[in-house]
């Protein structure tokens, strides 16, 4: 696969130039058996917010426990309003879902729709999702969107620095092409573009952001609206990977903050060969 066929910021997690990954690790490996081995996600509630999960989907193992959409009331602000149905308006957000529960199975899902069918969503609706989210104590929230507004920057950054002190971990994907986006690049929220390497349980740490993680999202067979499914690239399917390891850490460690889950997940981190 071409550069040109890459999500951007997947470059520096893909082929030869993973060789620039490799690091000494300060504070040594952590064993993947202790912190992985034996949890599930069980207590973790991750919120997905994007276009709508799909409650019936096989992929999400009936583990979505609410859900809501976002959109502009009578007053021009953004109003929260319960989605019986629990549609999935695109297919996107049910991907993520399958991509968690796969990870996690007992996390319980919460779906945050803001995205509409063409799959694009206003900053505010967006950013009003992320802050119920927040509201509503999620341990876990998956961001497989952003947004490129510079008007949208500080309301993101104070988001941004709202989940982490209520100890709500936020796992952001990059945008899939070049240029600022937010809320990734948030030194608090876990960055996350895309790698070639087909295994859920491969993931490389970047020692020279903005982007940090590097997951499994290119050809990645996912979950889609209809109980079908697709083959797909992006960051958006590189993010929940990381979401659904970041599950299995609360689950394990209840009482780990979001910077202590970020330490985690550099510790386990594969070296590139």
């Amino acid at each position: 696969m071409s550069d040109s066929d890459l999500p951007a910021w997947s470059e520096p997690f893909v082929g030869e130039r993973r060789t620039g990954l490799l690091r000494s690790r300060p504070l040594g490996d952590l064993d993947r058996a202790t912190v992985f081995g034996g949890t599930d996600g069980a207590g973790v509630t991750v919120a997905i917010i994007d276009s709508g999960v799909e409650r019936d989907h096989p992929d999400v193992g009936g583990q979505l426990v609410r859900s809501v959409v976002i959109e502009f009331g009578d007053d021009d602000e953004p109003t929260v309003r319960p989605d019986p149905e629990a549609i999935d308006v695109v297919g996107h957000g049910t991907a993520c879902a399958g991509i968690i529960h796969g990870l996690a199975p007992a996390a319980e899902l919460i779906s945050v729709r803001v995205l509409g069918p063409d799959n694009k969503g206003k900053g505010q609706i967006f950013a009003a999702g992320l802050e119920w989210a927040i509201s509503q104590g999620a341990t876990v929230a998956n961001l497989s969107l952003s947004s490129r507004s510079e008007a949208m920057f500080p309301i993101f950054h104070d988001l941004a620095d709202r989940a982490y002190f209520a100890n709500c971990l936020l796992v952001s994907a990059a945008n899939n092409v070049p240029g600022a986006s937010y809320p990734s690049l948030f030194a608090a929220v876990v960055s996350v573009a895309a790698h070639d390497v087909g295994d859920p349980w491969t993931w490389f740490y970047n020692p020279a952001p903005p982007v940090e993680f590097g997951a499994y999202g290119v050809d990645v067979e996912v979950a889609w609206k209809g109980g079908g499914h697709v083959v797909a690239t992006g960051n958006s399917f590189a993010a929940p990977h990381v979401a659904g390891l970041a599950a299995l850490i609360r689950s394990r460690y209840p009482q780990a903050t979001p910077f202590e889950v970020k330490t985690i997940l550099a510790a386990t981190a594969n070296q590139p060969a």
